[in-house]
């Protein structure tokens, strides 16, 4: 009798050690997204995400935001805290060579933007819209880079706003008829057949998930390999269509590789100050 009490007393230890490891091992995370939506937004569209980051992984993760690309900016070249970020191929090229992130896996589809207006321009359609009202998300913003290289000429450049909220805010801007064109992702196009292609940018790899050296390479892993399995939740449909993907696919560093340099005309472009929690 006693060996069988010492038996289930030990088994029930062993049972509480394993229960206490679990929570131990169970880390706080943050993940870090672009602010192509406002904060509300981005977190109904990106809550779902992260709930199931929660679930597949068994780790807590926490939604970062930032006001506008400003504050996105400054918080990318200060911040030590962020543990894994979700952004286009420029940011990821940047924390790749000057912080050390990882580029994981990225969205199937790669990126280009396009510029769509109202009306139909005759003749050198760019030209058309030099001096005329361009809406955009602000700088340092991918589309707003690409928006620069295709009018290095600051004297030949179109009116450019920066005051949509989001992507489809920007189209939104252009049918109330506040703007001439919008600079969006090409991936939008398709959804208003109705605005007139001007021009579509060069491609670039998809937007990726980095994870941060300072992450253990065992939850590294455990989110890669959930995001690649994304797609076959079909709870996680709307989200993806929400931005644009199919699918994640594997990422490399290599890819991304010189994307950093659509960064250099923005201020603050290798003035990175000692990362700080």
């Amino acid at each position: 009798m006693k060996g069988s009490i010492s038996q289930h007393f030990t088994t029930a230890l062993f049972g509480l050690g394993l229960l206490a490891s679990s929570c131990v091992s169970a880390a706080d995370l943050k993940f870090a997204v672009e602010p192509t939506y406002n904060q509300e937004r981005a977190a109904e569209v990106y809550g779902p995400l992260l709930n199931y980051l929660n679930k597949a992984t068994g780790h807590n993760f926490e939604l970062v935001t930032a006001r506008n690309y400003h504050f996105y900016w400054s918080d990318l070249r200060s911040r030590s805290d962020i543990d894994f970020a979700m952004e286009e191929a420029h940011f990821v090229d940047y924390r790749a060579q000057h912080f050390g992130y990882r580029p994981m896996v990225k969205t199937a589809e790669p990126s280009s933007y396009s510029l769509l207006a109202m009306d139909p321009l005759e003749g050198d359609a760019l030209r058309g819209l030099v001096a005329r009202r361009v809406v955009c998300m602000p700088a340092p913003n991918l589309g707003f880079a690409m928006l620069l290289e295709m009018y290095p000429n600051p004297m030949q450049q179109p009116d450019v706003r920066s005051a949509a909220t989001s992507w489809r805010d920007a189209v939104e801007i252009v049918f109330a008829g506040e703007a001439d064109a919008a600079m969006v992702p090409t991936w939008l196009q398709n959804l208003y057949p109705n605005l007139y292609p001007v021009h579509q940018t060069r491609e670039f790899p998809g937007s990726a998930v980095s994870a941060s050296p300072r992450v253990d390479p065992a939850i590294a892993q455990a989110v890669a390999d959930a995001l690649l399995r994304l797609h076959e939740d079909d709870e996680m449909y709307e989200v993806l269509v929400e931005l644009g993907v199919s699918e994640f696919i594997e990422a490399s560093a290599d890819e991304y590789t010189g994307s950093e340099a659509m960064l250099k005309p923005f201020y603050g472009y290798g003035d990175d100050s000692a990362p700080s929690g």
